[in-house]
């Protein structure tokens, strides 16, 4: 009896493991490399107004080495965008502003707004991937300084492309203003909300049906309602990577912040304070050095087309 009970034991373990094995090598040989445009659009802005074609790139967490991806980042110029909106950790490793100069350099003259994830400050450290699926994650122990004010030289000196950390800018793209806010990464506590109604007002008067933007890398709900409240008409952030290992026919298993599980990746609806508005989360198109792997969740940018309202705001 107990021989013929371990015999099926034996051939299911068996097979768990072999389905493991090919996970693991789909994930970490396969997946990872499977960069994705995503494209969608979302009636976002004031009536009458001009579609706007946005490339939203997030978490390259670039490596020096990691020449697919830069190669694909690049070639996205080729799309022609009006705008790009960059969700920050784009540095992964302490030689990695070459690479990420690779990959963006051909988006020189593209009107644009970058702020920062922690990896754009911190270098990565070595962890168990897995701990990623127990929840938010914690403090860590102090990390590699990156250079952060060369990357901030780059996308804002050389691409011309506008800083908004803690802070608010006013674009002209194309024949139209564009103003935006956004803050520095949440996930480390580095966003300051309480200065942006000040950063705004020094932008002066708005004319009527300028389109208003939020940025933040990390998605959490405190950021996204006072976005809300300050009148961004679409949001986009980064943070999550979509959940980087998710389950299929499922979905996100951890968003690595507080937001809602169904809206870790993609366009959503983000409703607060009586107003509804479109959030486009990206999955982003990297990860870290020491958890090489992405599981029923590709790489992505996303081309989001914003186009105007049926009503008045």
């Amino acid at each position: 009896m107990t021989g013929r009970a371990t015999r099926p034991v034996r051939i299911a373990l068996g097979a768990a493991a072999t389905v493991g094995a090919a996970c693991t090598v789909w994930g970490v040989g396969i997946e990872r490399y499977l960069f994705t445009l995503r494209e969608v659009s979302a009636a976002a802005l004031p009536v009458g107004s001009a579609p706007i074609r946005v490339l939203h790139v997030s978490d390259a967490h670039m490596a020096p080495w990691q020449g697919r991806k830069q190669a694909w980042l690049a070639s996205l110029a080729d799309l022609e965008p009006d705008l790009v909106v960059n969700t920050g950790d784009n540095l992964g490793h302490s030689d990695g502003l070459g690479a990420v100069r690779r990959a963006f350099e051909p988006f020189a003259g593209t009107p644009g707004v970058f702020v920062h994830g922690s990896n754009d400050v911190h270098g990565p450290t070595p962890r168990n991937p897995l701990r990623y699926l127990a929840g938010p994650s914690k403090r860590h122990t102090r990390p590699e300084r990156l250079d952060t004010a060369g990357l901030d030289r780059f996308l804002g000196d050389e691409l011309g492309w506008a800083d908004l950390n803690n802070a608010a800018a006013r674009l002209r793209v194309g024949d139209r203003d564009i103003d935006f806010f956004g803050v520095n990464d949440a996930h480390r506590d580095w966003d300051d909300l309480d200065v942006l109604p000040e950063s705004i007002a020094a932008l002066g008067a708005r004319d009527a049906g300028t389109p208003v933007l939020g940025v933040t890398h990390a998605p959490y709900q405190r950021v996204l309602n006072r976005f809300t409240d300050l009148g961004a008409q679409a949001i986009f952030g980064g943070h999550t990577h979509g959940g980087q290992v998710c389950l299929p026919f499922y979905g996100t298993i951890v968003a690595n912040c507080d937001i809602p599980l169904k809206q870790a990746k993609g366009l959503s609806t983000w409703t607060h304070g009586g107003r509804s508005i479109p959030l486009n989360v990206s999955a982003g198109c990297g990860h870290s050095i020491y958890a090489p792997v992405r599981f029923a969740c590709r790489p992505e940018a996303t081309l989001l087309t914003l186009t105007a309202t049926d009503t008045p705001a």
